[in-house]
């Protein structure tokens, strides 16, 4: 079944066209990710996703249901965590959680309010005032909002920009194991470490267009080879700088990373330091991971 149908999605902002001809599904179960630069459209879609905008042309459905056509339903079904902190300050976190639970006509909920209080370190703050919360307590209290109705969809928007470890930690152990329970997930950051951890399948977006859309596996395989990351005492040998990557082109200092294929190529690089004399400080070899893919898509997308 598909979680999530989005079809030839398109959104204009006056001379802005935030998203052009977006078509893209979301299995149900799947923990997905949406990437992109700033400017890409991923917070557009969402938006249109959640019902907070609607689209120019094309269509959205949750589990089914039109978010325009049959906008209660799909709203019963979605969960979103917004970027941005948006809170009550006059409701302490059960309040804000029980206020929550009646927008979906839910009663005597406290049993799961609690839980997902616990999952996400809340307890202790269960009757502290929202405006009396840190930046990330309030973060932690967003994420519960989105799940207090136990949504089969669950939509996260950059959840962790900007808060530290643990919080971090704590939130993907529970949404992980929300994922394991069957619910979906589609998840929007900015630190791909995440991404390529948590997701099975990711599509990246750039200027309003899908330009990639694959299992992350399959994106990973798209750059063979690593890359070698080398800390010399003065600068790279003419003859070595076709390796470079793009990324490192214009780094500063005397780190580079040179793209290789195989172990056998390091060995070649190697000789041709000795021979033009070049001492080498630090060197090691690393596998290519989704932010070197992420670079790729993009800068072969202009």
């Amino acid at each position: 079944m598909v979680a999530i149908q989005i079809s030839n999605v398109e959104k204009r902002f006056h001379a802005v066209q935030a998203l052009q001809g977006v078509s893209l599904s979301v299995g149900e179960g799947e923990f997905f990710g949406l990437l992109g630069p700033n400017g890409a459209g991923k917070t557009t879609l969402i938006s249109i996703i959640a019902g907070l905008t609607r689209a120019d042309r094309g269509n959205v459905s949750i589990a089914g249901h039109d978010v325009v056509g049959d906008y209660r339903q799909a709203r019963r079904k979605l969960g979103v965590v917004p970027q941005e902190l948006v809170f009550d300050p006059f409701f302490t976190v059960r309040e804000t959680l029980r206020l929550q639970s009646g927008y979906f006509g839910l009663k005597n909920n406290d049993a799961w309010i609690d839980e997902v209080m616990h999952n996400l370190d809340l307890t202790g703050k269960a009757d502290a005032n929202m405006r009396t919360l840190s930046g990330g307590m309030k973060r932690r209290v967003l994420v519960a909002q989105a799940l207090v109705h136990k949504p089969p969809v669950i939509v996260l928007d950059e959840p962790t920009a900007g808060v530290d470890v643990e919080l971090r930690q704590t939130l993907w152990k529970f949404i992980a194991r929300l994922n394991r329970e069957g619910h979906t997930v589609v998840l929007t950051t900015h630190y791909l470490e995440e991404a390529q951890a948590l997701c099975g399948r990711i599509a990246m977006l750039k200027a309003g267009q899908v330009v990639a859309l694959d299992s992350t596996a399959a994106l990973l395989k798209r750059i063979s080879g690593s890359q070698l990351i080398l800390n010399l005492k003065v600068a790279l040998p003419e003859n070595l700088k076709p390796l470079l990557c793009h990324a490192d082109e214009l780094a500063a200092g005397n780190q580079f990373t040179l793209r290789v294929n195989d172990y056998a190529e390091v060995e070649p690089i190697l000789a041709h330091l000795r021979q033009a004399g070049v001492g080498i400080e630090d060197m090691h070899l690393q596998q290519a991971d989704l932010e070197d893919v992420f670079i790729q898509v993009m800068e072969g997308e202009k």
